[in-house]
């Protein structure tokens, strides 16, 4: 399970440290996809099968899934970990995710999110300003 929020700074080269406790989860290597929200995702070869399983699963004959499709599958690279712990962010994905030199990788539960830092503090401010009411929407 991946919990927690991590502050890392990318190198010249956009290499960046995955945390410690996390690296035995990517020993095998990673996926990195775009991310729905201006971040880029990091997934374990089994979480990606488990996305892509879901992703697989529906109807392919609808323009929406297509489109989805194309946003994560095209979207995605694979990745491994460097003798240092560190993964190299592709360049279009950097880009996508506007990273420049700090990041914040933050645990979604079955996959990292990595957040340029400026962008991670914008979305904090809307989580403490819209929460509550995001929360009491998805409970009734």
């Amino acid at each position: 399970m991946f919990l927690g929020e991590y502050e890392y700074s990318m190198d010249e080269r956009g290499r960046v440290a995955v945390p410690a406790r996390f690296r035995d989860e990517f020993k095998a290597g990673l996926v990195l996809a775009r991310g729905l929200d201006r971040c880029i995702t990091a997934y374990s070869p089994e979480g990606w099968q488990r996305l892509t399983g879901r992703l697989e699963s529906l109807s392919f004959t609808q323009a929406d899934v297509r489109r989805v499709q194309r946003a994560v599958y095209g979207g995605a690279y694979e990745a491994e970990l460097d003798r240092q712990g560190r993964v190299l962010l592709p360049t279009a994905l950097r880009n996508y995710a506007e990273i420049r030199q700090g990041v914040v990788i933050v645990g979604m539960n079955d996959h990292l999110e990595l957040w340029d830092a400026e962008h991670w503090e914008a979305e904090l401010a809307a989580l403490d300003t819209q929460t509550p009411e995001i929360a009491e929407r998805l409970h009734g």
